[in-house]
Parts: C-alpha cells; structure tokens; sequence
C-alpha cells in the first residue's frame, strides 16, 4: 500500500478554484474572509483529511505552542507523575508538551536538545542525566546563550543558569533516618543504598542520614552502596550485603526503585520485609494495595512539575526574570505514629528561594 501523501494548502486552492493566500489567510484568520468563502473552503478542507503543519506555522512565528520536556527516564514512577502534571498543566495555556525519555544517555539527550531547538518550542523542561558538578553538557551553553527559557527539573546542571525546581534533598534524608532511628532504638548497623556516588543528590541526601546519626548520638554502623537509581544496582548490592553479613538492622533506599530492589533482594533470601524497619524516598507504586504500606519520605511529584511549568510560562512571557528556585519538601508517610520521631524543622511543603 502506498504512502498516503499529506494535502496540501494548494490542494484545497485547486479544488474550491481559490488562491493558496486565501485558503491560507481562511485557516489561520478567518475573521478576514468572506462567511460563504469560509465555509466552502473548510467544507473541502475536511472533505480531504486536511492537517495543518504545525512545524511550518511555528518557522513563520519563529515559536510553537510546544514545550519540550526532556527526562533521564520514564522509567521512573516519580518522573512519570511530574510528566503527567506537566502536560497538565501546559494544556491549561494552549500548549502541547514533546517528550524525549535519554534513557540516562549523554549523547540522547545532546540529540534531544538538538531537536526541540530545531522545533523551535517555546521552552523547555530539562531533567539531565547527571547533576554531577563534572558534568558539563556541550549544549549547556547553547542553551545558555539562546532565547528560549529552560527550568530544570529534580536536577540541576553545576552553575547553570537556569531556574529549578528541586526536591529538599537533605531534609530527606534527615527525615528518613530519623524515623529509622525512633522505629528502632537499639540500631547497632544501617544499610544506606544511595544513587550515582557523586551526585548531589545523593551526597545531600546522605549528609541528612549522618546528621541524623549524629543528633541522635549512638554508635550506628552505617554501610553505604552507590547505584544508579534504577532498581538492579540496588538488588545486588543488598544480595551481596546479606550473603556476606548479618541482617542490617534497617535499610534506607533514597528512590523508590531502589527500595524495590533491596525488597526483591529480601524475598530471595527468604527474609520477610516486615523483618526490619525499612524507609523509602518517595512512595512505592501501588504498594499500599497489596498491603505493604513502605514508609517513606514522599514529595509532590504534581506539585514539581506543574511548578516547573509555571516557572517556565513566566519566563515565556518575560525573558529577564531572574533565575529562581523551588524546592519541594518530602513529609514522612505510612509510619507508625508510635514510631515516628521527634518533630524536625519542617519547611513549607514547596517554597521559592
């Protein structure tokens, strides 16, 4: 079967026997033409499947009604809800989001610049892939020295700038290891299973656990196994931790992949997760259903994205504001009220810098 070939404006011209300006000036101004030509022309616009070329209209303003959204993975149950609200809340002005998932790959997500600048979007929602101070992207200063607003999102590029919305990181990890701690009094060892080594995130969120440790003065062994926040770094290394030392008193995953995987590493060694106090950052999807309400640090993934659009939209309509910042607070959830510890100092659940 041959390629249907797209109609044209000049294929509709030649059928109502119109020039393409008036065909044209009909689809995108019809206030400017004549009700009976108006009607005749959208009569055989519909009669032939027409669909307007919405890359052609945005090369002639110079801008889409398209907001580029760029994450390392969909994968991920937190991002995937950002993403949602996202296009939430683009739909709320008229616009469309174009996602592009980098799967964590550099030379994907250079490609994904590369392609929403070609678009022309009118902005765009950046997620990289790292925010190691290292990680300097070749298209950072492209972007930099562009005219189309970027708001990061969960991660930020090492002196970007650009505006973000960010997570409260070491709160997080305050938070979390002080329920650990309330949850068991006679913690003697604490497996911590963070993502990338040198990420900021994992680094602020490992400073919260150490301070936790350190507020409540008890000699607590803390073993700490880097990943990637995906969910099979974090099993093997919990498999290795067990093969190859006593049950940890309390496990701390700093994703929700990468709790599930130290659960999975659990059930293979036959040890029931009800075992050990475990807390997560981030709620496990669906968890609650199958009756394994997992505490955890939870943050409004609605809330990050759809702040992220509204920071990008200000910026659409005023390109020198100045860069700002949001930061999402996590709230401890699904622990024993019993069990919780003493209050932390808890800043409002999102609030701009």
């Amino acid at each position: 079967m041959s390629k249907k070939t797209p109609v044209t404006i000049s294929d509709i011209a030649r059928r109502v026997n119109m020039t393409p300006v008036t065909v044209s000036r009909a689809l995108n101004k019809p206030d400017l033409v004549k009700p009976a030509t108006l009607a005749r022309i959208l009569e055989v616009a519909e009669e032939l499947d027409y669909v307007p070329n919405a890359f052609a209209r945005s090369l002639k303003r110079s801008e889409s009604m398209i907001i580029g959204v760029i994450t390392a993975s969909v994968d991920n149950p937190f991002y995937s809800e950002m993403i949602k609200a996202i296009s939430r809340e683009a739909k709320k002005h008229g616009y469309t989001i174009m996602l592009v998932d980098t799967d964590s790959s550099q030379e994907l997500e250079r490609k994904a610049v590369d392609t929403l600048l070609g678009y022309r979007v009118a902005g765009i929602v950046l997620s990289p892939v790292s925010d190691e101070p290292t990680y300097q992207p070749g298209y950072l200063s492209r972007l930099s020295n562009g005219d189309i607003p970027v708001v990061q999102l969960d991660r930020a590029l090492h002196d970007s700038p650009f505006s973000h919305v960010v997570l409260d990181n070491y709160h997080s990890g305050l938070k979390g290891a002080g329920y650990l701690l309330a949850t068991n009094p006679q913690m003697k060892r604490l497996l911590v299973l963070t993502g990338p080594a040198h990420s900021r995130i994992s680094e602020e969120r490992l400073k919260g656990v150490k301070a936790a440790l350190t507020q409540s003065g008890k000699q607590v062994q803390l073993d700490v196994f880097a990943g990637d926040y995906t969910l099979q770094p974090a099993y093997q290394s919990t498999l290795d931790f067990l093969q190859a030392h006593p049950l940890p008193d309390a496990i701390f995953g700093f994703n929700q992949l990468i709790t599930l995987g130290a659960m999975k590493a659990l059930r293979d060694c036959g040890i029931a997760h009800e075992s050990l106090p475990i807390c997560g950052i981030d709620r496990l999807p669906f968890a609650d259903i199958f009756g394994i309400p997992i505490a955890c640090i939870a943050h409004d993934a609605s809330l990050a994205g759809s702040s992220a659009v509204k920071m990008l939209f200000e910026r659409i309509q005023d390109r020198y504001l100045p860069k700002a910042k949001v930061v999402i607070v996590g709230r401890l959830e699904n622990g024993s009220i019993s069990q919780r510890p003493p209050a932390l100092p808890d800043p409002a659940q999102a609030h701009p810098h």
